[in-house]
């Protein structure tokens, strides 16, 4: 078990767009209790949503949980004052939400709060076991918490990590922060289930179900898509290079099929550059194992 996810229990709650996720995590790093719960949008829903899985976990372990509970959110969070702002997915916008405090004197026990992708690089750091460590987040969005000498790295106006607004194409599909071509509108879960719409089943699952049998558009798709991914990595490793990149979010539930097409990719990268093929990306490459809360455990860690 890695020293970073070892201590005494604590408590993390993950709040989404659509689900909010708790966990309690025991000294040995191994998670005693998870709760989920569909996320009530607005300040106050989103407050009585935590409060709703908070008193969850206490119930099905009967433990007080009087500790600091670690929170994780998306938008942009000022964690020394507390602040949340632009959480567009939880209906949070215009002035600044004190959420610290508002969870503080919901739960009714002290609270730390943090970006969702940068908690989540905190239990990254975790399991690669090693101090300078990238999470790439391939979910809705893409983004990526940066650990950096076993400190996270936000940023001066914490955009650190926002990688998947970078533009790579001038003639690209307009992104949702205003500019055109972003990485995101080619790697992150809403662009593949644009560019593989499907009722069936998971967008994600269904492409990669595609392209195992050999069918050519669903090949294209799933290269593109790979390709953004790969292009993350190597801008990542050019600009942090850190020891170990760790792919997380909900694309990558697809497991090793994902993590083998980006591997191919950035192989085709490497072609006729030395110098990028010697900096051994993929080498460096890990995933999230499959169902592992990252976020909710990350936020655990930044509470304890």
């Amino acid at each position: 078990m890695s020293a970073a996810l070892a201590g005494t229990r604590a408590v993390g709650l993950d709040i989404g767009g659509t689900k909010t996720h708790g966990v309690v995590l025991e000294p040995d790093g191994s998670i005693l209790a998870e709760v989920r719960e569909s996320t009530v949008p607005g300040a106050d829903g989103v407050t009585a949503t935590a409060a709703r899985v908070f008193d969850a976990l206490r119930s099905s372990t009967d433990l007080p949980l009087d500790g600091r509970v670690g929170v994780g959110v998306p938008g942009l969070v000022d964690g020394e004052r507390g602040i949340l702002r632009h959480a567009v997915n939880l209906d949070v916008n215009g002035d600044d939400l004190p959420l610290r405090d508002l969870l503080a004197d919901r739960l009714g026990v002290p609270v730390v709060i943090e970006n969702d992708v940068n908690a989540a690089a905190l239990a990254a750091r975790a399991l690669a076991g090693a101090d300078d460590v990238v999470y790439l987040s391939v979910g809705t969005g893409l983004a990526a918490g940066l650990v950096m000498q076993g400190s996270l790295r936000r940023g001066e106006h914490s955009a650190a990590g926002e990688i998947g607004h970078i533009p790579v194409d001038p003639e690209g599909a307009r992104c949702g922060c205003g500019q055109r071509g972003c990485l995101e509108t080619i790697a992150s879960g809403a662009a593949l289930s644009l560019a593989w719409p499907t009722t069936e089943q998971w967008p994600a699952a269904a492409l990669f179900a595609a392209a195992e049998t050999g069918d050519p558009a669903a090949l294209a798709v799933r290269d593109r898509f790979c390709w953004g991914v790969a292009s993350a990595i190597r801008m990542l490793g050019l600009t942090i290079d850190p020891e170990r990149i760790v792919l997380g979010g909900g694309v990558t539930e697809v497991g090793e099929p994902l993590r083998l097409a980006v591997v191919e990719q950035l192989k085709v990268l490497g072609e006729g550059s030395p110098f990028l093929a010697s900096l051994g990306l993929a080498d460096r490459l890990s995933m999230v194992p499959p169902g592992y809360p990252v976020a909710a455990v990350g936020a655990a860690i930044l509470g304890r």
